[in-house]
């Protein structure tokens, strides 16, 4: 895939976990807004999330952000519609965001979401991340999602890969 737009989350998890490498690794081009970038730098943030942006790597772009006032998403935050619109304006392949209501205005919008737990299996089935230690790593963080679904996606996971 050549060009995803992300919001603050995935990148602030898979920064977390130790991941943050498979986005350059499955796709050509990371873009994100600049508002995404102030969020990841704000005082609350995980020192570990602050010193990565800080120092963040070439391969993740900053884009600026495009009006997004014709976008009807007024309970999003500032980088969740900023992402939108910065895919939108982008044609983006993909739009990696967590928050589901940010991903239900993104589908409504006509584009494509993934959230964290997708980046990993994309990852883990392409052979790049141990599902189940990533999956560990992130319910030590403060990442909300049900067991259950941790647990679907890792006995999925592991139903493709087990021989016929």
């Amino acid at each position: 895939m050549p060009l995803v737009v992300t919001d603050t989350g995935p990148l602030n998890y898979l920064v977390l976990i130790g991941e943050i490498d498979i986005l350059p690794r499955l796709f050509d081009r990371v873009l994100t807004p600049q508002s995404v970038i102030a969020e990841l730098d704000h005082s609350r943030t995980p020192n570990a999330v602050q010193k990565w942006v800080a120092n963040r790597p070439a391969w993740l772009s900053v884009g600026s952000t495009p009006p997004i006032t014709e976008l009807p998403l007024p309970t999003l935050d500032n980088g969740e519609r900023a992402a939108i619109a910065l895919a939108l304006s982008e044609k983006a392949n993909l739009l990696l965001i967590d928050e589901r209501a940010g991903a239900r205005a993104a589908l409504a919008n006509g584009l494509s979401v993934v959230g964290t737990v997708g980046m990993l299996e994309m990852a883990a089935r392409l052979g790049m991340v141990d599902l189940s230690a990533a999956f560990t790593r992130l319910r030590a963080t403060s990442f909300r999602i049900r067991q259950q679904v941790l647990d679907g996606s890792l006995a999925s996971y592991e139903a493709e890969r087990a021989p016929p």
